[in-house]
């Protein structure tokens, strides 16, 4: 994970290309890159998009699951990717056909905790989506072994750590997900 020297405005980020596949969020007007998830991580992101895909049809709601390709701006130099994202039917029609960055605050992201992401996820990134006016923010640790529920109430959160067999969504209080099955994932 580099910062690069190199300062793009929202919409210049919206085409930039390097010429390789690597992976960026902008921060601060700077690209960040986003370094090979490892295969937990992966496994923890693959096991949320299944159980939200599943809730989310069996409930008839007018939301939709995305992976790490949908970002979020959260302002007007940032760009956050988030490992998984719920947005309503109207933000994925909004970038149906454009880059797939919405602009108006997801119902619900997540992100799982990398070695080199624990000071980004649990601060950096907690301002910033709270400031977004997102109001739900999961923290999956698998280092810590804990999720912790970011829920905004005015413009910060109130956090909720959740540990073994607590059930933990607000935006999906039927889902029958726990700390455990995630991180057993």
């Amino acid at each position: 994970m580099s910062k690069t020297p190199v300062k793009l405005t929202l919409e210049e980020y919206k085409t930039y290309t390097d010429g390789t596949d690597k992976r960026y969020e902008l921060e601060d007007g700077a690209l960040l890159e986003m370094p090979p998830a490892t295969g937990k991580h992966e496994a923890i992101v693959t096991l949320l998009l299944i159980y939200f895909y599943s809730e989310i049809q069996k409930r008839g709601l007018a939301l939709q699951v995305r992976p790490s390709g949908t970002e979020v701006q959260t302002t007007n130099e940032n760009s956050r990717r988030p490992d998984v994202c719920i947005i309503t039917n109207e933000q994925a029609q909004s970038i149906e056909n454009v880059s797939a960055i919405i602009q108006t605050p997801p119902p619900l992201v997540v992100e799982v905790v990398s070695p080199e992401s624990i000071d980004r996820d649990y601060n950096r990134k907690t301002l910033e989506y709270a400031a977004a006016g997102i109001p739900e923010y999961w923290i999956v640790d698998p280092l810590m072994n804990q999720v912790t529920v970011c829920l905004l109430n005015q413009e910060s959160y109130q956090r909720i750590v959740y540990a073994a067999n607590q059930q933990i969504s607000k935006l999906l209080p039927q889902l029958q997900l726990t700390t455990q099955q995630i991180l057993s994932a």
